[in-house]
């Protein structure tokens, strides 16, 4: 059996998480992202980018109250990258 290769840009624990809970909302916006992952603001900002610049996520920066609100949306390359990453990790744990 020949392993597949893990996708590196997703085979980084924040990134994943990221994806992970983007994969099964519409979108969230960064607050809960932070909360739900532990991040540091400044790590998690540098994640969603690498996210973004990849084409896995969608980045939507506007105001809310005069305060800034970014909200993020996984999008249909993400979610191939992440389908693909998940099927290849299962392979690599289904091994006999």
């Amino acid at each position: 059996m020949e392993f597949k290769e893990l996708n590196p840009l997703l085979h980084n624990q924040l990134r994943l998480s990221i994806l992970s809970l983007l994969i099964s909302v519409e979108s969230a916006e960064f607050n809960f992202l932070l909360e739900k992952t532990g991040a540091t603001k400044g790590n998690l900002s540098v994640q969603i980018n690498k996210l973004k610049e990849a084409n896995y996520l969608e980045v939507k920066k506007s105001f809310r109250n005069n305060y800034p609100l970014t909200t993020c949306k996984i999008t249909s390359a993400g979610i191939d990258a992440f389908e693909q990453y998940v099927k290849a990790i299962s392979e690599y744990l289904n091994v006999n």
